[in-house]
């Protein structure tokens, strides 16, 4: 009668985490994309813009980009704007090949080098090289990022607006490879930029694209070596009282990762870094101080993370309860068939081939493998500093 009873409360306990477990998986992918885009259209701020005309900086931050400078250059020098407004400036982060010698060899062209000497990663690079700058306007590119010619056209008016620190523009990527983990990739992103469309309209954004993004450079404070600096630009912004906004005509193009070992050394990377940065800004998750804000990092970041932990412990508690109905057996079915579907996309793309179906159970199970990685890296101390160029050159 006792192992009866106790193997009944062991089940309801089991029922009940299970449940819960749910609730807070369904809150993370669709309440709260759900909740933030009522708010977007409850609480929407307009942002004022104007044609305006101030002096910008496209600053261009690189590691032994040799193999993607040269395009680069070409493509941000048609971009359109008046030249004796705009300043074009590669900041290398002691680049080792010839990426400093190609960029010097657009010195006529009005192309300056900042060179950062001992590799000290793209954080300090980006903060010596906006103190070099001249430009009010700062916008931040990588290297191997494609635009439109008219992206500052439709990224400056939005600076007219006083209270608007930070203009991030709509990364489209581009999959040549037609790879699972390419096709992943811009499912993800496509998710991604329905919550910054509904978070800008909100409140304001809680990371930019760091393929685009423009920020007044009076107002840009320089950041730890560890920080993910596209991420926690917006928060330091926030600070000051200053909103970070959406542009999604704003529009540039970068090739996604053709394997899936590149896609996730990148994605353990920026949220290794994003782990630190939640815990060095932990305050700003204080609703009774930040407003929507501390729900838009709860909910899009710090609960995101924690996904890891609710998989296990939904995959643990389902086995516990498997056999003891159809219902939990079916379920428990469901959530192999997810992670077997997963493991045969990668199996389909180290064979070189291309199966659509796989590519979202291939992708979900990738970037919670990364998160739980870097939160075990990030507990043991590690603090991701430096970055390589790791997509294959086109």
């Amino acid at each position: 009668m006792g192992m009866a009873l106790r193997r009944g409360e062991m089940t309801a306990a089991a029922s009940i985490l299970f449940l819960v477990c749910i609730v807070v998986l369904a809150y993370v992918y669709v309440g709260y994309p759900l909740v933030v885009y009522a708010a977007g259209l409850i609480l929407a701020r307009p942002v004022r813009r104007d044609n305006i005309e101030p002096t910008v900086t496209i600053l261009i931050t690189a590691f032994n980009e040799e193999s993607a400078i040269r395009e680069k250059l070409a493509n941000t020098l048609a971009i359109e704007y008046p030249k004796d407004k705009l300043e074009i400036l590669v900041a290398s982060d002691g680049s080792t090949d010839r990426t400093d010698e190609i960029v010097k060899e657009h010195a006529h062209l009005g192309v300056k080098l900042y060179r950062q000497e001992g590799r000290l990663g793209k954080t300090v690079t980006q903060n010596s090289a906006v103190a070099a700058a001249s430009g009010e306007i700062v916008l931040f590119s990588d290297a191997t990022t494609e635009y439109t010619p008219d992206v500052l056209r439709r990224v400056l008016p939005a600076f007219a607006d006083d209270t608007v620190g930070c203009v991030a523009g709509r990364l489209v990527y581009l999959d040549n490879g037609e790879t699972n983990v390419g096709t992943g990739a811009q499912s993800y992103w496509n998710y991604e930029t329905f919550l910054k469309t509904s978070e800008s309209r909100a409140c304001s954004l809680i990371g930019a694209s760091g393929c685009l993004y423009a920020v007044r450079r009076s107002a840009y404070r320089p950041m730890y070596a560890e920080a993910c600096s596209d991420f926690l630009i917006c928060t330091e912004l926030y600070r000051q009282g200053l909103r970070s906004i959406f542009e999604p005509d704003a529009v540039c193009y970068e090739h996604t990762n053709q394997r899936t070992h590149e896609e996730f050394k990148m994605r353990v990377r920026v949220i290794s870094q994003t782990y630190t940065d939640l815990w060095r800004n932990a305050d700003m998750l204080n609703p009774f101080k930040s407003g929507f804000y501390a729900v838009q990092l709860i909910s899009h970041k710090l609960l995101r993370y924690c996904v890891p932990l609710i998989l296990a412990l939904i995959l643990v508690t389902n086995v516990f309860l498997a056999g003891r109905s159809l219902f939990w057996d079916f379920l428990l079915l469901g959530q192999m068939a997810v992670y077997i579907a997963a493991f045969f996309g990668w199996l389909v793309e180290r064979a070189g081939r291309r199966i659509t179906l796989l590519a979202i159970p291939l992708y979900f199970v990738l970037a919670n493998l990364a998160s739980a990685i870097a939160f075990f890296r990030f507990v043991r101390g590690e603090r991701v500093v430096t970055w390589e160029p790791i997509r294959e050159s086109r």
